[in-house]
């Protein structure tokens, strides 16, 4: 039975303070649940490997976002020691983390997806691209819509700028439209929700910041559009093998329908999250989330 669970939280990527802020939330949760609770804020990798010599927990419940912490690295480390840890394998999380990987699995599963290319930063600004305006420029492996443009005009390209020439980016039609969310737990998906935010679209400041987006749960949609959702989300949640818990992100509009446009495989756990927010609409607490995201907690096995 589990005992002792070690609270990974921090970590190095631009997501740490995401993380941070979400792990007292979730050491209350586990805590309810009747765990032991230790906090360890990643900051050092050496470090880590002596907290778990010492500390000998039952299962890591992974509170990292970003780079490092949902794309393969931190299960593949936990892998090779055989410790359990929470959310999706290796595979699943480095797959989930890549955009342009997922995307091509959603387009061969039967899921819509935008057009779009596959590129360099310096590619893209020595090169450009054949989409049309208006497209979306995105990092290839970065969450919480980290380094996100919207690009409308030849002004707005001027605007694009990335510190690292080889960055692999996405270049995609942008779909107008609403902005709709679904979990999927336990490879089931029950209610779609509506994002409004005030910015242009759910960047990282209306994610992270009270009152800059308002969450329409359940989204008022046409019946057929509720069912595309939510089939969609727990088909690209089987085709990457994922764990108990993703969330899959989604445009509509009537004339493009459904589009596809990511996978969180460690989806966010703040007070504004939008986990938490559908799961407490099927009736399914934060500590019973959080009882159930522990719960099922694993290992690659030798």
């Amino acid at each position: 039975m589990v005992q002792k669970v070690l609270l990974l939280y921090g970590g190095y990527s631009a997501e740490r303070e995401v993380s941070i802020s979400a792990k007292n939330d979730i050491a209350t949760a586990l805590q309810q649940n009747g765990y032991h609770v230790i906090e360890h804020d990643l900051t050092d990798t050496w470090r880590f490997l002596d907290i778990l010599r010492q500390e000998k927990p039952d299962v890591v419940y992974n509170g990292l976002y970003g780079n490092w912490g949902e794309d393969g690295e931190i299960q593949a480390l936990l892998d090779m020691l055989q410790i359990p840890y929470t959310h999706s394998n290796m595979l699943a999380s480095a797959i989930g983390m890549n955009k342009n990987l997922t995307k091509l699995i959603a387009a061969q599963s039967g899921i819509k997806v935008a057009p779009g290319e596959y590129k360099t930063a310096e590619q893209y600004l020595t090169e450009g691209t054949k989409i049309p305006y208006p497209y979306v420029i995105k990092p290839t492996s970065d969450g919480s819509s980290v380094g996100i443009f919207i690009v409308k005009s030849d002004s707005d390209r001027k605007k694009v700028h990335y510190d690292n020439p080889n960055l692999k980016i996405m270049i995609e039609k942008y779909i107008e439209g609403r902005e709709l969310t679904i979990m999927c737990l336990e490879g089931k998906a029950h209610v779609v929700t509506e994002l409004k935010p005030k910015n242009e679209f759910y960047d990282y400041e209306a994610k992270y910041t009270d009152g800059f987006t308002q969450h329409i749960l359940p989204a008022d949609l046409p019946k057929t559009v509720t069912q595309t959702c939510l089939k969609y989300s727990e088909i690209i949640h089987k085709a990457l093998g994922c764990g108990i818990l993703s969330r899959s992100d989604f445009r509509y509009n009537p004339h493009d329908g459904v589009v596809f446009l990511e996978i969180n495989t460690n989806p966010g756990m703040t007070s504004l999250s939008l986990v938490p927010e559908q799961a407490k609409y099927i009736g399914i607490s934060f500590a019973d989330l959080c009882g159930k995201i522990v719960h099922n907690a694993s290992y690659r096995q030798k």
